[in-house]
C-alpha cells in the first residue's frame, strides 16, 4: 500500500504546483557516486524536497533518499506522510549508512531554527550553525550539491508563534509548532509553481576527521 502511494505522490506531484527542475550541469553527476544534497529553504514543508526526488529520475544519480526529522516520524498525519512518499529519518547513523550503501541523500539542514525564521512573502535559508551535513560528507567522500527551490514558500498559508521560548521549545521537540493551510483550507498546497534548481557538485578529497575550518570552507561555497 505504502509503496503504491509513494509510486502516485512521486507521478503527479511535479504536474500539480508545476515543479520544475534545472540543473546546471547534468554532466557532473556520476551514477556510481552517492552524493549529500544540501537542500534549501525548508519553509513550512519541503515539499520541493521530494520533487527532486521525483525529477532526479533522469539524472545519473542512483537511488535518492530524502531525510526529515525523527519528529516528523512520530506526528500522526505527518508520519504517514513521510512514510508514503519514502523519506527516511535524519540521525547520523541513518545518514552515514544510507551514503555507504550508495543511496544519495537530500538533507534540509536548515531545520527548525530555519522555520522559526521563516517569513511571509520571503525565502529564508538559515546555514550559518549547520556544518554536521557537510562534516558527514567528508568523511563519507560523498560530493556536495546545492539545492535551492524557489516558490515552496507559497504554497501554504501559515501561522506561528514567535519569542525565545518557542525557539527553545521547538529545538527540544525538533520541531516548529506551526498551524498550517493550503487549498480550501486543508492539508492540500495551493498550486504554485516551483522551481528547483540544482547546483554544480563540489568535490573534495576524503577527510577522516575534517576540521571545523575544512569544513567552513566548504560551508560557504553553498
Amino acid at each position: 500500500m505504502h509503496s503504491i502511494n509513494f509510486r502516485y505522490i512521486y507521478k503527479h506531484a511535479p504536474g500539480y504546483f508545476p515543479a520544475t527542475l534545472y540543473v546546471e550541469d547534468i554532466k557532473d553527476f556520476n551514477p556510481d557516486q552517492a552524493y549529500v544534497f544540501g537542500y534549501e529553504p525548508h519553509s513550512v514543508w519541503p515539499i520541493g524536497a521530494e520533487t527532486l526526488s521525483a525529477l532526479t529520475g533522469f539524472m545519473p544519480t542512483g537511488k535518492v533518499k530524502v531525510l526529515v526529522s525523527t519528529a516528523l516520524l512520530y506526528t500522526p498525519f505527518l508520519r504517514h506522510l513521510c512514510t508514503w512518499l519514502g523519506a527516511s529519518a535524519a540521525t547520523r547513523e541513518n545518514f552515514a549508512s544510507l551514503l555507504k550503501a550508495g543511496y544519495s541523500c537530500v538533507v534540509i539542514p536548515g531545520g527548525v531554527q530555519e522555520s522559526f525564521y521563516m517569513e511571509h512573502d520571503s525565502e529564508v535559508a538559515f546555514l550559518k550553525a549547520r556544518k554536521g551535513f557537510i562534516r558527514l560528507a567528508m568523511e563519507t567522500n560523498s560530493p556536495l550539491v546545492p539545492v535551492f527551490a524557489f516558490g515552496q514558500s507559497y504554497i501554504y498559508n501559515w501561522w506561528k508563534p514567535r519569542g525565545k521560548f518557542f525557539l527553545k521549545l521547538s529545538r527540544a521537540i525538533k520541531f516548529m509548532p506551526v498551524v498550517f493551510w493550503g487549498a480550501l483550507w486543508s492539508p492540500i498546497p495551493l498550486r504554485q509553481p516551483i522551481l528547483v534548481v540544482v547546483g554544480k557538485p563540489i568535490h573534495f578529497k576524503k577527510y577522516s576527521t575534517p576540521t571545523m575550518e575544512e569544513v567552513f570552507k566548504l560551508l560557504i561555497l553553498l
